[in-house]
């Protein structure tokens, strides 16, 4: 029974699994695809090729059939660009020939998809705002949760579950009064708008506190004891203990700020400021009709944080199995 239980387990885990990851393989797998490919709706998952070309006495030229008869066509010459430069010309049918091939990966896609709009000024922004939003972020949460943990003050117990009933309090409700209050400061269309709000983060807070916690207490009385400061004690006790749980909180805070779309959508207005899902999203708007081009963008838009989760996979698993979550 319990190989039975096992096995169960292990195949509602694959089917999840594959649920999850098959979308992505969608993705990948169309931004690999030429457009007229795309439209034919021939695959799903394996790009291939197939054109039409008229051989005419060894000059070939790639077409699109537009109607096939007996003994003639009507057909669409194309450029190297693959743009129409002749229309409804008739030409024998005998002289066409089906070209075929499997599979076939169109990686000019992505650079076309690159080129078409800024998307390195995109990522310059959402780098410099990821990575300050990250620092303030430990900081203010460092701070926070050592004081919560570890400090004795009126109101500690009262301002902490405070500070977790606003986790419960949906974006779009405070957007309203957040927008009024950057405008009365200032910030909107400027860095502060997108940066200063998301220095502080409850949910960080909340996962450091628990964790800080857990660690032993004659830690701490030890440091006191040979005089160690406050700041001394989180600085070289408590930080050299949290390493993987600050690696994790980096991880979900680096992926909330590449993944922030309401927010610099409505505090934002200057192109030059945009982020990358803000492009991402006016990118939509310019290519909708261009399905291939549009997976090449989302496709290299998320590889930088698959890669960042791959490289810190150990240290996000490591929090868990050390962190303890009671109070």
């Amino acid at each position: 029974m319990e190989k039975i239980s096992t096995a169960v387990t292990y195949l509602i885990l694959i089917i999840f699994g594959l649920t999850m990851v098959i979308p992505f393989i969608w993705m990948l797998s169309t931004a690999l695809m030429t457009q007229s490919e795309f439209n034919k709706q021939e695959t799903l998952f394996i790009p291939k090729e197939e054109y039409f070309v008229w051989n005419n006495n060894g000059d070939e030229k790639r077409i699109l059939l537009v109607m096939e008869k007996e003994e003639t066509s009507i057909v669409h010459i194309l450029d190297e660009n693959l743009e129409i430069i002749e229309e409804y010309k008739e030409v024998p049918s005998s002289q066409i020939e089906h070209v075929y091939h499997k599979p076939s990966f169109e990686f000019s896609n992505f650079v076309k998809a690159f080129k078409k709009v800024p998307f390195a000024l995109y990522f310059k922004n959402t780098i410099y705002v990821s990575v300050l939003s990250l620092i303030g972020v430990l900081i203010t949460s460092l701070l926070a949760a050592y004081a919560f943990a570890r400090m004795e003050f009126r109101g500690r117990d009262f301002f902490f579950f405070l500070f977790l009933s606003m986790m419960m309090v949906p974006q779009p409700i405070y957007m309203i009064s957040s927008y009024v209050l950057l405008d009365k400061l200032n910030w909107l269309d400027t860095y502060n708008a997108l940066i200063i709000p998301w220095t502080a983060n409850i949910f960080t807070i909340f996962l450091f506190r628990q964790h800080f916690k857990a660690l032993p207490k004659e830690l701490f009385d030890a440091a006191s004891i040979d005089g160690c400061s406050t700041f001394g004690m989180l600085w070289r006790i408590v930080v050299p203990l949290s390493k993987p749980i600050i690696a994790t909180a980096s991880i979900f805070s680096l992926i909330s700020s590449w993944n922030s779309f309401m927010w610099p959508l409505v505090m934002i207005n200057r192109p030059e400021l945009r982020v990358l899902q803000v492009g991402l999203s006016y990118f939509n708007q310019e290519a909708s009709t261009q399905t291939t081009l549009l997976m090449a963008a989302s496709t290299f838009s998320i590889v930088p944080i698959l890669i960042l989760f791959f490289f810190a996979q150990k240290q996000i698993i490591a929090s868990y199995a050390r962190t303890g979550l009671k109070d």
